[in-house]
């Protein structure tokens, strides 16, 4: 049994998720910033369907990506390296998280629903929620978008329609937190993708020690400026 939260009541600590469905934590309560920020300021997300209640989770262990870790399989490189594309940093949040919502190809349904888009889209206006797009021949062709506190970044979702186009968002974002100190980027869940490019798992306890020093720094002025210098891949 997980319980039901009103508007104002505080999430339970994060030992009483469920192991089955796997970290669920809590139900209800709302998608204001206020409740969205202290969500993951703990470690804790958003997660759930049209038609369902809030829910809340917490999985144990955690996908996480130090950036450090991360790596490039060589066909990436060889993409990067041809620079026929332009990224941009928050120029089209509204659309990459509409992009994001769009139907799959494998008809997987969406957990972005136009409530989570209203949310995210207000986080963005307050400066916390951020995306990375890439542009090819004057259009939007992939991107991602994450919530940022301090020199923590916690990825949502990502999107492409033109071949390798999020992967190369993903490239340009790690660069770009890794060289501003940014200690580490929540994946959520486990997936084959993600640890391609050297996401791993890492108990609870460990996320939640360096989240609480992650999110308490201050994050550098110019992490979301936009800058179009070349990268040496």
């Amino acid at each position: 049994m997980i319980p039901w939260l009103e508007s104002s009541d505080p999430f339970p600590p994060l030992e009483r998720a469920l192991a089955e469905p796997a970290g669920l934590l809590a139900a209800g309560a709302d998608l204001t910033p206020a409740r969205l920020l202290t969500a993951y300021r703990n470690g804790i997300f958003p997660w759930y369907s049209t038609g369902q209640p809030v829910l809340w989770w917490s999985p144990d262990p955690r996908m996480v990506l130090f950036p450090a870790e991360f790596r490039l399989p060589r066909s990436l490189v060889k993409r990067l390296r041809r620079r026929d594309y332009e990224i941009r940093i928050d120029t089209e949040f509204d659309a990459v998280m509409r992009a994001c919502a769009a139907p799959r190809s494998d008809g997987a349904g969406t957990w972005i629903t136009p409530e989570m888009i209203a949310a995210y889209c207000e986080l963005h206006r307050l400066g916390h929620a951020h995306s990375v797009e890439t542009w090819i021949d004057g259009k939007l062709a992939g991107a991602l978008y994450g919530i940022a506190l301090g020199r923590m970044f916690y990825g949502e979702s990502m999107f492409t329609s033109v071949p390798d186009a999020s992967k190369i968002a993903l490239a340009h974002l790690v660069h770009r937190l890794e060289s501003r100190q940014f200690g580490m980027i929540d994946c959520q869940m486990n997936t084959a993708h993600l640890a391609r490019f050297g996401a791993r798992e890492i108990p609870r306890r460990e996320f939640s020690r360096r989240l609480a020093e992650l999110v308490n720094y201050p994050q550098p002025g110019d992490v979301w400026r936009f800058d179009d210098k070349p990268l040496d891949w």
